[in-house]
């Protein structure tokens, strides 16, 4: 098994020249980690293209969501729709150590207007380290074309900020290519998608954008910030 500990670029090269396509990525990293893996999906549009291709290779995979608890409700909606439509996935909600009255009595009130990586620390990264703590490696929606920091991403990556291998099988995707997808398997997805938000994170946090504008222009819009610290290492 393919550990952080193992890691070299000589392995990053080889195996990212081995993998064929996305499908390939997923039926190596199961082959590989078994129940070792598991997915941290944000239920987006290229996040349910992903659990789809997932449940196509391991109709039980573990699935896990950061319950923020400041998404919006169609958010949750989606994710109902998606425990009916893949009853044996194990999709696990993992909340924040902090609830968000315990947030505000030690950081102050609305502390994602104040200190949002701070906010994203708490309600993010913390409880996905917690939820990688027994896994070697996790899959991500991750495309190239969604930003600049993101266009270096390989299908296999040594994840330096969680210490664990990080896989993106979705790297070459366009977004026409998830909205097809989307629309040829009658997948369900955000119905924020439908209202100009291309990129859904918690609802304090994310705008509508307009057209033709960076699919992340709508997150933490008022900061100098596009990511939550998840996929920066």
């Amino acid at each position: 098994m393919l550990t952080y500990k193992d890691w070299d670029e000589k392995v990053q090269t080889d195996l990212n020249n081995q993998l064929k396509d996305f499908m390939h990525v997923i039926r190596w990293a199961f082959e590989e980690y078994q129940n070792k893996i598991i997915y941290a999906c944000s239920f987006g549009a290229e996040g349910v293209v992903l659990l789809d291709l997932i449940a196509k290779v391991n109709s039980k995979a573990k699935i896990v969501f950061l319950d923020t608890e400041l998404h919006f409700q169609e958010t949750y909606n989606l994710i109902e729709k998606i425990k009916d439509r893949y009853p044996d996935l194990h999709i696990n909600m993992v909340k924040p150590e902090l609830t968000l009255e315990q947030q505000a009595e030690e950081h102050g009130e609305k502390l994602w207007k104040k200190d949002p990586n701070l906010c994203c620390s708490i309600r993010k990264i913390k409880p996905l380290e917690k939820a990688l703590s027994e896994a070697e490696a996790w899959f991500s929606g991750l495309r190239r074309e969604q930003s600049l920091s993101r266009r270096k991403t390989e299908y296999i990556n040594r994840d330096d900020r969680f210490k664990k291998i990080k896989i993106c099988p979705l790297i070459h995707w366009s977004w026409d290519d998830v909205w097809t997808y989307i629309e040829l398997n009658d997948l369900p997805y955000n119905e924020l998608h439908d209202q100009n938000y291309p990129s859904i994170g918690c609802a304090m946090c994310t705008l509508p954008v307009e057209e033709k504008a960076d699919s992340r222009a709508g997150r933490w819009a008022n900061f100098n910030k596009k990511e939550c610290g998840l996929h920066q290492t």
